[in-house]
């Protein structure tokens, strides 16, 4: 989990951040992204992908890779400007927010599949939240942030069932969604498909 951060580390480079985002797919709420640069003296056991977590892991991990950064952001960008500049941009836009809030500074940054302009030197990785500790760390803090987000807009819009799905397409979602017209987070241009 530490070759991408060791071959930077060689390189020269002192403080490298991992940057993933959670929330390209669904229908419904903000995409997040997270940046995080580790202390290696601090390393959280059982670090992985989010994906492949439960979500009580989750959540006991995400405590504890805050405590153990140098330096950890993350950032949101909602519903209504990912209809406007489409989702990859929206990601985009979420990845360099969240490394520009990051104190101090990163010098390098090794990003999960996208190719991002920053301005310190990039390594885009396939599959990087499997790959790269960073990326991983990165990747449970965007995944919380976001449902606990959604948690929030489960007790706003409580018809949608947000709480068990977390505004992903299922098929309770689409139903609720048929029934009742979209709500203010709802992404436009990912529900169209489902009205005539």
């Amino acid at each position: 989990m530490f070759a991408y951060e060791n071959k930077l580390l060689a390189e020269g480079f002192k403080l490298v951040c991992g940057v993933d985002e959670a929330g390209r797919g669904p229908l419904a709420g903000p995409v997040c992204a997270g940046a995080f640069i580790p202390d290696l003296a601090k390393i959280v056991d059982g670090v992985n992908d989010s994906k492949k977590l439960t979500p009580k892991k989750r959540d006991y991990l995400y405590d504890l890779v805050k405590e153990s950064a140098i330096s950890s952001a993350t950032a949101f960008v909602a519903a209504d400007v990912i209809d406007e500049i489409n989702i990859l941009e929206a990601t985009k836009l979420a990845m360099r927010n969240a490394v520009k809030a990051l104190s101090p500074s990163p010098e390098a940054a090794l990003i999960d599949a996208v190719k991002l302009d920053l301005p310190v030197r990039v390594l885009p990785i396939i599959h990087g939240d499997a790959l790269s500790y960073s990326i991983a760390a990165a990747s449970i803090l965007a995944k919380v942030e976001r449902d606990r987000l959604m948690l929030e807009y489960a007790e706003k819009y409580p018809e949608y069932g947000f709480e068990s799905h977390k505004g992903y397409g299922s098929a309770h979602h689409i139903e609720m969604l048929r029934k009742y017209g979209p709500c203010p987070i709802h992404r436009a241009t990912f529900i169209k498909n489902f009205f005539k």
